[in-house]
């Protein structure tokens, strides 16, 4: 038996030690922990796929908690059928101990794992939904009150008239042109349009 460790973060910029340091402290070696760094939108995780390919009847899996395993309530009960019922493996998540499929094998202990494992997987989408709901709403709010979301606005440089003019007269070619404004080529051609429609009502 082979005792594994599986971590998800869901993009490359966060951060996956909580969940390392509680495989860890489990016993877990790193050289049979599997991390991905990317969505949960799906399960074509490179590192997830692997570990499913290592796991073999009798090892033993440990994830943090249960949201590991899937973005949603669907997902996380079909993930569970895959490892306990057709892989054979146990399931230990660290952070909710009654799911634990090495405790009451018998009828009434898994009973009892499985109606956790859906209440659990439940709440899990469920807190994902609220989470994103209040993010809307933080984000509509922001709006309402006038803040800006987003990259700040480039500042054309005090020159940037001059710059534009010569660039309209051929005397600098684009690359200086952006180069001298501090600009992408996106954004120069942009604050050149704001910088003509001002222009044009003022005449």
């Amino acid at each position: 038996m082979n005792t594994y460790g599986y971590a998800r973060v869901s993009s490359t910029d966060q951060n996956e030690d909580r969940q390392l340091i509680a495989l860890h402290q489990a016993g877990v070696d790193d050289k049979f922990i599997f991390v991905d760094k990317q969505s949960g939108k799906d399960f074509n995780r490179p590192q997830y796929q692997k570990l499913l390919r290592k796991l073999k009847a009798g090892d033993l899996l440990y994830i943090k908690s249960i949201d590991r395993l899937g973005r949603n309530y669907e997902e996380i009960q079909v993930q569970w059928r895959i490892l306990t019922k057709e892989k054979g493996v146990d399931i230990c998540v660290i952070d909710m101990p009654l799911l634990d499929t090495r405790r009451g094998k018998d009828l009434m202990g898994t009973f009892l794992s499985d109606i956790v494992l859906q209440v659990l997987s439940f709440v899990a989408e469920n807190e994902r939904n609220n989470i994103r709901q209040r993010q809307a709403e933080g984000i509509a709010a922001a709006r309402a009150r006038g803040v800006h979301l987003g990259r700040p606005v480039k500042e054309a440089p005090a020159d940037f008239d001059r710059i534009v003019k010569a660039w309209e007269n051929k005397e600098i070619t684009i690359a200086e042109a952006m180069q001298m404004a501090g600009m992408s080529e996106t954004t120069f051609y942009r604050r050149r349009r704001e910088m003509q429609l001002i222009r044009g009502t003022k005449k």
